[in-house]
């Protein structure tokens, strides 16, 4: 099984450190590719395809996790209710087989299909397909009888068309010290982000304010699932107790945060982004509860014990987020058909 994972950000995209003359001196040629890329697109060098059916790509403008993941779960189960067939394609980062395309479902392991591909699957049941060419995987999914595809990110994958752009921001970091990757965390310059249809921000807590132009976006989180099976526990069951905390996301702090503001006593454990976990990796000295996030424990359910939970998350959004999101949608539909 493959090993790879994503490392976590160095401490100078976030915080106010110096950032290294090199990085610098990459970003500035990086900036560069990317604005001839752009250009290459829009003098028609370079193509974008359409797939017949409306396009919804979820992603961000910087690298690392921003809340993408339940953010597309809710769109597919929204999406199904007004009555599509929603499918998702996704790259399915860290999978064995990169190279491979393939359909993911809830028996699919994680290593060979994606965590986060599989986690979508498992939340709602709808075609997922896997495929580094996102062009393929929006076409196998048409041909599956999807109406309507939803990317979980490729924000910057503009080979396959587009019709709603969605921006997922995280609402503590935003876009850090705002420097192109690597001097900072930004993929595109952030004045990309105002091409986008929606601009949704991943709130810290109930307490967090949406600016001018945002829809606030909540995970909400109320109960622990054990992974061996049994009754949900309610996190507030935890309150007073230490508890080894394990996050391997973009963001561990949002995680850890999270179980704080439940009265949780947290020990964190920060792994890097799409982590492959080993039984080793827990061996923590002290035989405390284990919560982890749902992107980890569908990796650590071949060796969890009694102590291991999952911590569930729903991504909660004004209904007039929806409404909006219908409309752009049923008009994308009617231009699509035309």
């Amino acid at each position: 099984m493959s090993r790879r994972t994503m490392p976590q950000p160095p401490d100078y995209w976030f915080g106010d450190g110096p950032v290294p003359w090199w990085a610098r001196a990459l970003s500035t040629i990086y900036a560069g590719l990317i604005a001839l890329r752009v250009r290459l697109y829009r003098i028609g060098l370079l193509r974008g395809h359409r797939i017949g059916v409306p396009v919804i790509v979820v992603g961000n403008v910087t690298a690392g996790g921003t809340g993408k993941t339940p953010l597309t779960i809710a769109l597919v189960e929204r999406l199904r209710a007004a009555g599509f067939k929603p499918g998702v394609a996704s790259r399915g980062y860290g999978r064995t087989g990169e190279g491979e395309a393939r359909w993911v479902d809830a028996a699919t392991p994680p290593a060979e299909g994606g965590d986060e591909p599989v986690l979508i699957a498992r939340h709602t049941g709808t075609r997922v397909r896997v495929d580094r060419d996102r062009v393929a995987a929006a076409k196998a999914l048409v041909a599956a009888g999807c109406d309507v595809v939803i990317c979980d990110d490729g924000l910057q994958h503009y080979r396959l068309r587009r019709d709603v752009e969605i921006e997922v921001i995280d609402g503590t970091r935003r876009y850090g010290n705002g420097r192109l990757m690597p001097a900072g965390p930004l993929r595109e310059p952030a004045s990309r982000a105002a091409a986008c249809d929606f601009r949704v921000v991943n709130l810290p807590d109930a307490d967090g304010v949406a600016q001018f132009g945002e829809w606030p976006m909540h995970l909400q989180a109320d109960d622990a699932l054990p992974l061996r099976g049994g009754r949900p526990k309610p996190l507030s069951a935890f309150a007073g107790q230490r508890v080894h905390a394990v996050a391997g996301i973009g963001n561990p702090a949002r995680f850890f945060g999270m179980l704080r503001q439940h009265g949780l006593g947290v020990v964190p454990h920060a792994f890097a982004d799409h982590h492959d976990y080993r039984a080793e990796d827990f061996a923590f000295g002290s035989e405390l509860p284990v919560l982890m996030t749902e992107k980890d424990a569908v990796k650590c359910a071949a060796f969890a014990n009694a102590w291991f939970y999952s911590v569930p998350v729903a991504a909660k959004l004004p209904e007039a987020f929806w409404i909006a999101l219908l409309e752009k949608l049923g008009s994308s539909t009617n231009a699509v058909a035309k």
